[in-house]
């Protein structure tokens, strides 16, 4: 699907800022590891791309200060629907 690894780096960022979704989305979509893209989206691209980068980490960021919402939502989720 990828030329390579730098290739792949940044049509993974440019889809995670594109969407704002999380990295598990983006392995999802993919068909990469979550593993890969986090390393692909961080430790990769800082030294291909400083711009893009920095919009990532931007996304990356709000979707960890949200992840605990997230969790909560589901976990209430999974409860309700095992006492229906």
């Amino acid at each position: 699907m990828y030329d390579n690894a730098d290739e792949r780096a940044i049509i993974l960022a440019e889809y995670i800022i594109k969407n704002k979704c999380t990295v598990r989305d983006a392995a999802a979509w993919s068909g990469v590891s979550k593993s890969t893209v986090h390393t692909d989206v961080t430790a990769r691209l800082k030294g291909i791309d400083k711009c893009l980068f920095t919009d990532v980490r931007k996304v990356l960021d709000e979707n960890k200060s949200e992840r605990h919402m997230r969790g909560g939502l589901a976990t209430r989720e999974l409860w309700k629907n095992r006492k229906s």
